[in-house]
């Protein structure tokens, strides 16, 4: 590993009567950081999306612009297993930032570059590097709240924190037509974002902090003094190599495999609808520009009160069952979709409402999988645990939702990639009910 990136020494601890003082002000500055940062990510993973519809109109088709917007989602899917590895022996006070800084130079680089020379192929590599640098995100956030917030409280952080997604994804959409404005021209959709993200990746480096232990404080179990909640989850497993933890607490953890698998048909319908829309608006509804982003707008930024209802129902009212909660989130996810995919030309607002109850209802699921998988494993094992979902949801369902969603689409029309997102949407339902059940069973023991 590169020694820049090498966790901080612990501090020598700080004096008793100032510990309570700074451990309240790290925690909300920590999780500051890591949610503008991860926001950050966003302008810079969703920015192509809203360039597509001009790429189709210079002749490309959208067979063709899938197939390289999956660069993305593949890349994104590996990294995310490996930097999420690689992540649980980093500082992420560095990490995070780092990656978001290389992804806003990708971009930039896309953007600057002269179209004419760019193949599809070129656009395919272009992506894939951005991708890369993208799984630099997600497991550093997922170490920082491991060691700053305690298991009993960490649905519903983590339930705030990923509202970041819907934050940085809404703005995604309003930072590229920005750019447009006042740049005059459809590529700066791509350069503008990127210029913004290297400023926020500033921002959150002064603002997170690596471990409680790195600053001169206790561990977050003898802070809040509830070390017998977490299950034997706040064991250590840092004297074990990353292929020790790896072999030993993800790929002989079932549960984690149950929900990986989850994961890849919410985030097939998840990608499928958003990455989709301005192109779906445009061809199949006759939508402007303006109402292709307002209407991806409001689709991410329903997220924000789903996700966090979802987190809350989750721990008060299901005690901590993270399946019962997808379930049913999932099942309006699909009948907003069947809304949105029925719901004849010319019905602005029907389609708007459709979009914001998809937005609303699947971002809970999103979230909670992610928890899951925080609970199922021991703190050092965070980050992998982390990986090895994203790795199957991006990989599978994302990837599939840009490259294959584009050739069903082309084949069979709009028609075949809704039928698509619908029968994701009743697997991912299925599944998370063999989840329920070994929960259920769980909790009763």
């Amino acid at each position: 590993m590169f020694k820049f990136l090498k966790p901080p020494a612990q501090r020598p601890a700080i004096a008793d009567d100032q510990k309570d003082a700074a451990y309240k002000k790290y925690r909300w500055q920590v999780f500051l950081g890591i949610f503008i940062g991860y926001a950050g990510y966003y302008l810079v993973r969703k920015n192509f999306t809203m360039a597509m519809p001009d790429l189709i109109d210079a002749g490309y088709t959208k067979a063709q612009l899938g197939f390289a917007l999956s660069g993305v989602s593949i890349a994104y899917g590996i990294s995310k297993l490996v930097m999420g590895m690689l992540s649980d022996k980093s500082n992420a006070r560095i990490f995070l930032p780092l990656g978001l800084i290389l992804s806003g130079l990708t971009m930039i680089f896309m953007g600057l570059t002269h179209w004419a020379t760019l193949s599809v192929y070129s656009m395919f590599i272009i992506l894939a590097i951005n991708g890369w640098f993208q799984g630099m995100g997600w497991p550093p956030s997922g170490r920082v709240m491991v060691y700053w917030f305690s298991q009993k409280e960490r649905a519903r952080k983590m339930s705030l924190w990923n509202v970041a997604h819907n934050v940085g994804g809404a703005l995604a959409g309003k930072v590229a037509i920005l750019g447009t404005l006042i740049f005059g021209a459809w590529q700066s959709k791509l350069y503008f974002p990127g210029f913004v993200a290297i400023v926020i990746a500033v921002i959150a480096y002064f603002l997170i902090r690596d471990t409680p232990q790195s600053c001169g404080l206790p561990d977050i179990e003898t802070y809040k003094g509830d070390r017998e909640a977490n299950n034997g989850n706040e064991k250590s497993v840092q004297k074990y190599s990353s292929k020790e933890i790896f072999m030993k607490y993800i790929l002989k953890n079932k549960m984690l495999w149950y929900i990986s698998i989850i994961n890849v048909f919410v985030y097939l319908v998840r990608n499928g609808v958003v990455d989709w829309a301005p192109t779906y608006l445009k061809e199949a509804k006759d939508y402007d520009l303006s109402d292709q982003g307002w209407a991806t707008f409001a689709y991410e930024f329903a997220g924000i009160p789903g996700t966090l209802l979802c987190g809350y129902l989750s721990d008060k009212y299901f005690k901590g069952n993270r399946s019962l909660a997808t379930i049913i989130f999932m099942l309006f996810v699909t009948i907003a979709v069947l809304v949105y995919w029925l719901n004849p030309k010319g019905n602005f607002m029907v389609d708007q409402i459709a979009l914001i109850a998809i937005g609303f209802f699947i971002y809970g699921p999103v979230m909670l999988i992610g928890v899951f998988a925080l609970d199922l494993v021991p703190r050092d094992a965070a980050g992998t645990a982390a990986g090895f979902t994203g790795f199957f949801g991006y990989l599978g369902g994302a990837a599939f939702a840009n490259i294959g969603f584009g050739y069903v689409v082309d084949k069979w029309q709009w028609d075949g990639g809704f039928i698509v997102i619908i029968a994701a949407c009743i697997l991912a339902i299925l599944i998370s009910l063999l989840t329920y059940r070994h929960e259920k069973k769980h909790s009763s023991l």
